[in-house]
C-alpha cells in the first residue's frame, strides 16, 4: 500500500499488547524506517515501550508465516489457499459428522485481542460449530476480574477503572502496571502517570510479593504471601465495617447488599488474618483507614489476584472496598469508560439489564461450570483424553499458543498429537501450531485494518482512534474475517467455495436489526460501501454514544485519533443488573467466602512460586522478535538470599524445580526483591520443541513455567487456572 522513494509518515495504533499506544512510523520503499510515538495521539502522548518498536521485526520476521502450510508425512509443507481450504474441508466435516458437534473445540489467544477480524468473527465461526468446547486465554488471567465485575454491575466488560490523573491514594495489589502499562485498565505510561501522582502530593502504595518495577515508584511496598490476596482484602472490609467508616458516597442510593457483607466478612480480623497473608494486623488497619478517610482512591488489582485459587473473590472484594469507602463512580476514584463503539454498557435500557449467568452448560470431565460462553482452558487435556460422547476429537486453535500458556503444557501437547484432525490460524509454526494438520498464516499487523474493540471500554480516558493497512497483504491470501467465514462455511456444509463476501453480507444484515432496529435500513444504507470490519465499526460508531462515523475517526488519524474526554460518573445508567442497582453482595460470592474461612489456618508451605511479566515478553511469541529477545536473558528464578543459602545456592546456579512429579530446570538469580519463601519465573518461555520454527527464541528457551503446574488447581467459579502460590521444592540440579 506505501511505496515511495522518500520516506512517508504514518500513524497506527499498536497491537502489542493492552496500552495501545499510538505510533508513529516512517516507511521508504515498502520498509520501515523507524517506529516512535506519536506525540498527538490522545489515549498515549507519545509513550512507547520496546514492543512498540519491535513491529518492524515482527513484519519482517523471517520465521512469521507467509502460505499456508499442511502437514505430509509429518512434516508441514507449504501449499495453496485452495488446496488448504480442500483439506480442511476433506478432514474437518467428517469428524462433526460422525461424532457430533462438541467433537470439535475451539482456542483463541489474546492476540486476537488486538486482531478485528479475529475477534469480531471468531463468534460466528464459534455459532457454525455449535460445540460447547471452547476455550480461551481469558481463564489464565482474567476471568476472575470479568465475573466479579458481571456480577456487581452487570456486564463482563463493566471494569471499574482507577482514574489515575485525578486521585490522591492508590493501592495496587497484586499488579505491575508499570511494565504492563495497565491489564484490564488500558493506561499507557503508566510510570509517568505514577510519578506525576506523587509530584502533586499523592500518595502510591504497592503490596505484592515481589518488589517490583512499580514497587521502586513507590511510596511504600508491603510484602503479601501468595494466594492470601482474599485474607487481606476480607480483613479491610472487616475494619471498615468495625471501626464504622462505611460511606458509600453518591452510588448510595444504588447499592444493595451492604449488609450480606457485613455478615459475611465478621470471621477476617486483621488479627486472624495477619499471619496467613504476613501482613501485619495493624497494616491491615492503616490500609483500611487510608482508603476511607483519602478524598480521592482507587485500589487496584489485577494478575496476581486472578491467578490463584481464590481469585473471583479478591477481584469482588477490591470492588467492595472501593464502593464501601465510597470512591465507586467518584472523580478521583473508579470511573467507568464509555467507549464510542462495541460498548457493554451503552446498549440497550439503560440503568438495568438481564445480569450475566453461568453455568448453562458443564465440562464432560470434570464438570466445570461454563463461564463466559467457555470452559477453563485448563480442561483441554482431559477433554481430548477421555472417551465417551463429547470426547474432543479436533481441534481449531486461533492465535494460540496454549502448550505454552496454560498448565501441564507437556500433557496437552500429548493429547494434541492423537486428535484426528488439528487447525491453527497463526503466524508461526510454535510449540503449539507444529501439531497442527493444517495453518493458516494471519496477516501483518502492518497489513491489517484495525480498530479496538475490547480495549476502549476500559481505557483511562475516552476515544476512538483507527488504524489502516501500511502494506498490501500477500497476493491471494484472504483477510482473516474472510477466512474464518470460510471454515464456518465449511463446517456448514456449505463447501469451500462459498463467497465469504456473500456470507458477510447476510449476516451484517441480521446484526442491522439488531443494532438498529426501526432504522435498521437506513444503517445498511449508510455503510453499504463498506464490509467486513469495517463496515462493522461504521455501523457501531454511527449506533454509539458520541453518533460518529467512521470516516470521521479516520480523518483525525494522523492527529492522534478523537478526544472524547475524561472518565465521568455514570451510576446509574450502565448497570446492567436485574436490580438495576450494584449487587455487592452476589449469593455465590458470599457462599464461596465460606471455603475461604476454612482455609484461615491452612498450610502454609515452605517454598512457592510466582510468575513475573517483562516489558519485552508479553506473549511468547515476542521471544523470537530480535529487538526483544536481545540483552540479559530475562527467563530466570528470582529467588531471596535466604532460601538461596539454604539450600546451598549461589545465583547464576541452574536448579530443579519440582511440583509432586512435574518439573524443571532453571537459571538461578538471588536478590532481596524477593519475598522470602517466594520464587519467580516468568511466563510464555520453553521454546525447545521439536518441530518449532522460533530460530531467534530457540536460541534462548527458557524454562516453562506451566509445566510445573496442575490443570485441576483452578478458582472454582471462573475456573481460572490457579498459577501463582504453588507449593515446590527447589533443589541444586544433578
Amino acid at each position: 500500500m506505501v511505496a515511495s522513494m522518500t520516506p512517508t509518515t504514518h500513524h497506527r495504533i499498536c497491537p502489542l499488547c493492552e496500552a495501545c499506544c499510538g505510533l508513529e512510523i516512517k516507511v521508504q520503499d515498502n520498509k520501515v524506517i523507524s517506529i516512535r510515538g506519536h506525540e498527538a495521539d490522545v489515549l498515549s502522548r507519545g509513550y512507547i515501550c520496546p514492543k512498540g518498536a519491535a513491529l518492524k521485526d515482527l513484519h519482517e520476521d523471517p520465521d512469521r508465516l507467509r502460505t499456508p502450510l499442511i502437514k505430509r508425512a509429518g512434516e508441514h509443507v507449504p501449499a495453496t489457499w485452495d488446496e488448504a481450504f480442500a483439506e480442511i474441508e476433506r478432514r474437518l466435516p467428517p469428524v462433526l459428522a460422525a461424532h457430533g458437534r462438541d467433537s470439535v473445540g475451539v482456542v483463541v489467544g489474546n492476540p486476537a485481542a488486538h486482531k478485528i477480524g479475529l475477534l469480531t468473527y471468531f463468534g460466528k465461526l464459534a455459532r457454525a460449530l455449535g460445540t460447547k468446547n471452547i476455550f480461551s486465554a481469558s481463564t489464565l488471567d482474567q476471568m476472575p476480574k470479568q465475573l466479579a465485575s458481571g456480577l456487581l454491575f452487570g456486564h463482563w466488560l463493566s471494569i471499574a477503572l482507577p482514574d489515575i490523573e485525578r486521585t490522591d491514594l492508590l493501592i495496587v495489589l497484586g499488579a505491575n502496571p508499570v511494565v504492563s502499562n495497565g491489564s484490564m485498565w488500558t493506561v499507557p505510561d503508566f510510570r509517568g502517570k505514577a510519578k506525576a501522582l506523587r509530584a502533586r502530593g499523592g500518595e502510591m502504595i504497592v503490596i505484592d510479593p515481589r518488589r517490583t518495577e512499580t514497587a521502586a515508584l513507590a511510596d511504600s511496598h508491603h510484602f503479601i504471601r501468595p494466594n492470601s490476596d482474599v485474607f487481606l482484602l476480607a480483613a479491610m472490609v472487616h475494619t471498615l465495617f468495625a471501626e464504622n467508616l462505611i460511606a458509600l458516597g453518591s452510588v448510595a442510593n444504588w447499592v444493595q447488599g451492604v449488609d450480606e457483607v457485613r455478615a459475611a466478612t465478621l470471621p477476617f480480623t486483621p488479627e486472624v488474618c495477619a499471619a496467613r497473608c504476613n501482613i501485619s494486623a495493624e497494616t491491615i488497619r492503616s490500609l483500611a483507614r487510608k482508603m476511607a478517610h483519602a478524598k480521592r482512591a482507587a485500589l487496584y488489582a489485577r494478575i496476581g489476584t486472578c491467578t490463584q485459587e481464590y481469585g473471583t473473590l479478591a477481584s469482588w472484594l477490591v470492588d467492595v472496598i472501593n464502593t464501601l469507602t465510597g470512591h465507586l463512580d467518584q472523580i478521583g476514584g473508579l470511573l467507568f469508560a464509555k467507549p464510542a463503539a462495541f460498548g457493554s454498557n451503552t446498549q440497550g435500557n439503560a440503568g438495568m439489564g438481564k445480569g450475566i449467568s453461568t453455568g448453562r452448560h458443564h465440562s464432560r470431565v470434570s464438570q466445570a461450570p461454563e463461564v463466559y460462553g467457555e470452559l477453563p482452558i485448563a480442561c483441554m487435556a482431559e477433554e481430548m483424553e477421555t472417551a465417551g460422547a463429547g470426547q474432543v476429537r479436533a481441534l481449531i486453535t486461533v492465535a494460540s499458543n496454549p502448550v505454552l500458556s496454560s498448565p501441564d503444557g507437556p500433557r496437552l501437547s500429548a493429547a494434541l498429537d492423537k486428535l484426528d484432525f488439528m487447525l491453527s490460524l497463526d503466524i508461526y509454526l510454535n510449540e503449539t501450531t507444529r501439531h497442527a494438520d493444517v495453518i493458516l498464516p494471519g496477516i501483518s499487523p502492518l497489513e491489517d485494518f484495525h480498530y479496538d474493540v475490547a480495549f476502549p471500554q476500559m481505557s483511562w480516558r475516552n476515544h476512538a482512534r483507527v488504524s489502516h493497512p501500511l502494506f498490501e497483504r500477500p497476493e491471494h491470501q484472504p483477510e482473516e474475517w474472510q477466512t474464518i467465514l470460510k471454515i464456518a462455511a465449511i463446517v456448514q456444509g456449505k463447501g469451500a467455495q462459498t463467497d465469504a463476501n456473500a456470507l458477510d453480507d447476510a449476516a451484517f444484515e441480521q446484526a442491522a436489526q439488531r443494532m438498529a432496529g426501526a432504522h435498521a435500513a437506513e444503517l445498511m444504507a449508510a455503510t453499504a460501501h463498506l464490509r467486513g470490519p469495517r463496515r462493522m465499526v461504521d455501523a457501531a460508531l454511527r449506533t454509539g454514544p458520541y453518533g460518529l462515523s467512521l470516516s470521521e475517526v479516520e480523518a483525525a488519524r494522523d492527529v492522534g485519533g478523537i478526544d472524547l474526554g475524561e472518565l465521568a460518573p455514570r451510576i446509574p445508567e450502565l448497570l446492567r443488573t436485574p436490580s438495576g442497582k450494584v449487587e455487592l453482595a452476589p449469593a455465590s460470592l458470599i457462599q464461596d467466602l465460606a471455603r475461604a474461612k476454612q482455609d484461615l489456618n491452612g498450610i502454609r508451605p515452605d517454598l512457592v512460586i510466582i510468575g513475573r511479566r517483562d516489558v519485552r515478553t508479553n506473549n511468547s511469541w515476542m521471544h523470537n522478535l530480535p529487538i526483544l529477545a536481545k540483552g540479559p536473558f530475562r527467563c530466570t528464578a528470582l529467588v531471596h538470599p535466604q532460601d538461596a543459602t539454604k539450600r546451598g545456592m549461589k545465583d547464576g546456579d541452574t536448579v530443579t524445580l519440582r511440583n509432586g512429579s512435574r518439573s524443571v530446570q532453571a537459571i538461578v538469580h538471588v536478590t532481596d526483591e524477593m519475598m522470602p519463601g517466594v520464587v519467580s519465573l516468568p511466563h510464555g518461555w520453553g521454546h525447545n520443541a521439536a518441530g518449532a520454527r522460533l530460530a531467534v527464541a530457540s536460541e534462548r528457551p527458557g524454562s516453562n513455567i506451566n509445566a510445573l503446574l496442575d490443570p485441576n488447581l483452578r478458582d472454582p467459579l471462573s475456573g481460572n487456572s490457579v498459577l501463582g502460590g504453588v507449593p515446590i521444592t527447589m533443589t541444586l540440579a544433578l
